[in-house]
């Protein structure tokens, strides 16, 4: 038996690039061109949703298109912002929970290499200062699912992390130019007006899905900080995403973008969380600005 593999040319010319014939062979990439094609992706802003309404709103708001790369699905786009172009990325997790946060996080730090990640969409309000379509902005995160097990009962061990300081002042500064809260009107498609309030203050985040005021969950986190607004089931995987990946010339920081879509009480539903997510997407094109501020 006989095989043949490769290329024969009989006249003419024959250009061939990038491209690896015969059986083994391989196509190796310059480094110039490996750092090109790596810059071409690059993002000044990395976002994470959840449900497909969250992706939805970022999509629309911040006028985002779709950008496969291979089986993932990233949207992307770019936001004019005191005359220069601040690129955007966008990926939506697969599915809620803390695990599935920490894959789209390092998704997104592989492949668009953001200086700044921020996780946003709906969350429940359990500060009784909040109304639904409110928005809450995190730079610090309890998460609560930290627990031991026993005879008298469970012990929870909450975990706290502050996002870096950067983020810190950058969201300082968003709160003294707006007011705090910040007091903001959206319009619906048939002409109704909402207004509402964008508060800063910590989250709790866990995988627990909380319909109870009174839950076990909801006091504990008053206890261990009685100036937590909201809870989410993705926060926490961000942040520990962060702790463990961030370094040089990997992501500078994140933060939590969350419109309030119900008081995490019996009363819960899902009826608001378009409006919540839509409110949360127009938080975080305000708040733009303040975060590429960084030295991206």
């Amino acid at each position: 038996m006989r095989e043949n593999s490769g290329v024969v040319n009989y006249g003419g010319t024959t250009q061939i690039s990038q491209s690896a014939i015969g059986r083994g062979a391989r196509v190796t990439l310059s480094a110039d061109r490996e750092k090109g094609a790596e810059q071409a992706r690059r993002a000044d802003v990395g976002v994470i949703t959840v449900k497909g309404n969250e992706a939805a709103a970022v999509q629309e708001v911040l006028g985002l298109h779709e950008a496969p790369a291979g089986w993932l699905r990233f949207w992307e786009g770019e936001a004019e912002i005191r005359g220069s172009a601040v690129r955007v990325a966008a990926i939506q997790a697969l599915e809620q929970g803390q695990r599935s946060a920490i894959v789209a996080f390092d998704h997104l730090r592989r492949h668009y290499n953001p200086a700044v990640v921020v996780l946003t969409g709906i969350a429940g309000g359990i500060d009784p200062n909040l109304s639904i379509g409110d928005v809450v902005v995190a730079t610090r995160v309890v998460y609560y699912d930290l627990r031991k097990e026993t005879p008298d009962g469970r012990r929870r061990r909450g975990e706290e992390k502050n996002a870096p300081a950067a983020i810190g002042h950058a969201v300082n500064s968003y709160f003294t130019f707006h007011g705090e809260p910040a007091h903001f009107m959206s319009a619906d498609k048939d002409g109704t007006n909402h207004d509402y309030l964008v508060h800063t203050g910590p989250i709790g985040s866990g995988d627990a899905v909380i319909a109870d005021a009174a839950s076990e969950i909801t006091r504990y986190l008053k206890a261990f900080n009685d100036k937590i607004l909201a809870v989410d089931m993705e926060a926490g995987g961000l942040m520990q995403a962060f702790f463990e990946q961030h370094g040089p010339d990997v992501v500078d920081g994140w933060a939590v973008v969350r419109g309030i879509s119900d008081d995490a009480s019996q009363r819960k539903d899902d009826t608001k969380q378009g409006l919540a997510a839509y409110h949360a997407a127009l938080v975080l094109q305000s708040l733009l600005p303040y975060l590429v501020v960084q030295g991206t």
